[in-house]
């Protein structure tokens, strides 16, 4: 029992780090496109717009970050409906960019902070906080389909369900072992 028990704790550590590590290579990519753009943007086109800047870095890679989660790390949970998950995601990205545009502002205006290097540190805080947010919002909310859906997946999925199955099973086994009793209560 206690090796099934462990065993099960494996597949799901292996099925979430799994997860966890195509989800930190694409955010690895987006933070560089989001963080690239903005710091150009700071300090070209939008000198004075850092908020704005961080926005628009912020809203480039979201676009990447939909097409690489949705066609690697989530593949086995995407959902049929495109337009639905692709705005559940547009959604939660929204709040995420709102978390790290939100720290740039509150740096600038709240804080009174000039420095662009310190605003762009600002921001990158952020990123990291709406990761978070992110990463369970998109496992839960957006990317949210039955493991099985793909054969390769089908085990992870087992894993998940193995103990409910077991524990029906060993429930079934109990109620056989009892002998039977008739309407009013009492053993045949």
């Amino acid at each position: 029992m206690i090796n099934s028990l462990a065993d099960r704790i494996r597949g799901l550590a292996s099925l979430f780090w799994r997860e966890v590590a195509k989800f930190g290579a694409v955010g690895g990519v987006a933070f560089v496109i989001d963080n690239g753009l903005t710091y150009y943007l700071m300090h070209g086109p939008m000198t004075d717009s850092e908020a704005k800047a961080r926005f628009v870095g912020a809203s480039i890679a979201t676009v990447f970050s939909w097409i690489a989660n949705r066609l690697w790390t989530f593949r086995h949970r995407r959902q049929a409906n495109v337009l639905r998950e692709f705005l559940m995601f547009i959604l939660i990205n929204g709040i995420g960019i709102g978390i790290s545009t939100g720290f740039t502002a509150l740096a600038k205006y709240s804080l009174n902070v000039t420095d662009k290097n310190m605003l762009f540190a600002a921001g990158v805080v952020g990123i990291l906080v709406a990761t978070v947010v992110r990463f369970f919002a998109y496992r839960f909310l957006v990317f949210n389909q039955e493991l099985d859906q793909e054969p390769e997946f089908s085990h992870d999925h087992e894993l998940i369900e193995l103990h409910h199955h077991e524990a029906a099973a060993a429930t079934a086994a109990q109620g056989a072992d009892l002998p039977d009793k008739d309407a009013s209560g009492s053993s045949r």
